[in-house]
């Protein structure tokens, strides 16, 4: 006869399922969410970042003493990394570029959530709705040239440029470098500022909290726009632009924000963010000018960007709704639901609380888990059978 006795525990998943009918913004808020952890993982992509910055410094340095036989540095530029433009901006462009993993591993190691809920509620980038965005992305770079170039007509540039053409051989290097890292750098700053800062901040809704100011806390961060603002903000903090030119990064930044979470994922900020800094650098490179120069910008050539962006949310909303873009993340199939009550590392009598997508306040909030009286629950403060590290967590 058969051995009969306790059956082995079932190795559970690190990762969390998300829940259903969540927009983008509050995909993170998953049964593992805590309060320490958007915290912890942001500290933990600026400390990884910040060495893995310095490595590839390091690597870059010695690599170029290695092909030249000459220390890198330049005395006359004290800004100058390898005293060549072309592997100073190779280099700038890299550092920004190595964030792009660090970001996705965070959501892995520290939220376990899969590493795809960056991208969109579908669990992944979705790349046709990112071949779709090119369009209009190619478009707004059309149109906001033009709009710049109308702008120049009235303002009193200064530029000491000369604007002559500098030439296939002085300009084929920077473009290959250009096309091949402003993707990957572009990627990488949508994911950390509209990525992780907007998600961060919409794990954090406040729901439970009572009292007259815990309520009105709760509506306003069960919305959006405190990740978009905070987002935009740092984004705009990570520019030398002054004045003028700090509003035209700003906008820039809370425009993509706010389309990310209107689409239900990172595709139409990332094909306008990577179009538009391959115009920026491109151009420049045309004429030899690799280091792109910020600072003040006169207000006309502000309005002259911004007007573009606007056409270009416009026409990136029309195409979501023709094409009939998913906003918020889906209910779990029929089988992978059932494998997840098999598991049991959470309840399956509990079925999450399917929310509205963004329209200001969220009609459930909590991970849907319903309280005796009928409120949801806050995973901020989980009651003690949840708090068990038998629980899963």
């Amino acid at each position: 006869m058969p051995f009969q006795g306790y059956a082995p525990p079932v190795k559970r998943p690190w990762t969390v399922p998300v829940q259903p009918g969540r927009p983008f913004h509050q995909v993170a808020r998953t049964e593992a969410h805590r309060w320490w952890r958007p915290l912890v993982g942001t500290l933990g992509i600026a400390a990884v970042g910040m060495a893995l910055v310095i490595i590839v410094m390091i690597a870059g340095m010695v690599v170029y003493a290695i092909a030249t036989g000459d220390m890198p540095g330049d005395d006359d530029d004290p800004n100058a990394i390898f005293g060549n433009d072309t592997a100073d901006l190779a280099f700038n462009l890299l550092m920004l570029a190595v964030f792009l993993p660090v970001v996705l591993g965070a959501a892995w190691f520290v939220q376990r959530r899969r590493p795809g809920t960056l991208s969109s509620v579908a669990g992944r980038l979705r790349w046709r709705w990112l071949a779709i965005c090119c369009a209009p992305a190619i478009a707004f770079c059309v149109v906001s040239f033009g709009s710049s170039w109308l702008a120049s007509l009235v303002v009193d540039d200064s530029s000491d440029s000369d604007g002559s053409w500098v030439g296939w051989g002085g300009f084929l290097g920077p473009a290959l470098v250009i096309v091949l890292l402003v993707p990957f750098q572009s990627a990488a700053e949508e994911y950390a500022f509209r990525g992780w800062i907007l998600q961060a901040f919409g794990a954090c809704t406040l729901e439970t909290r009572r009292g007259r100011v815990g309520r009105a806390f709760s509506v306003v961060f069960r919305t959006p726009w405190p990740g978009i603002v905070v987002g935009a903000a740092l984004f705009t903090s990570g520019h030398g632009y002054t004045g003028w030119g700090m509003l035209d990064i700003f906008v820039f930044g809370a425009l993509a924000g706010w389309l990310t979470v209107r689409t239900g994922g990172l595709e139409a900020s990332i094909a306008m963010h990577v179009f538009n800094n391959l115009m920026a650098f491109l151009l420049p490179a045309a004429v030899g000018e690799l280091d792109i120069e910020q600072g003040g910008v006169p207000w006309q050539y502000v309005v002259a960007d911004v007007l573009p962006m606007l056409l270009y949310a416009a026409g990136v909303l029309w195409l979501a709704r023709r094409f009939k873009i998913q906003t918020v993340t889906a209910d779990p199939a029929p089988a992978t639901a059932a494998a997840a009550a098999a598991s049991g590392p959470y309840p399956a009598d509990a079925p999450f609380a399917a929310e509205a997508p963004f329209a200001g306040v969220d009609s459930a909030g909590g991970d849907g888990r319903p309280e005796p009286d009928g409120r949801a629950q806050d995973v901020d403060t989980p009651p003690e059978e949840f708090s068990r590290e038998s629980a899963g967590r």
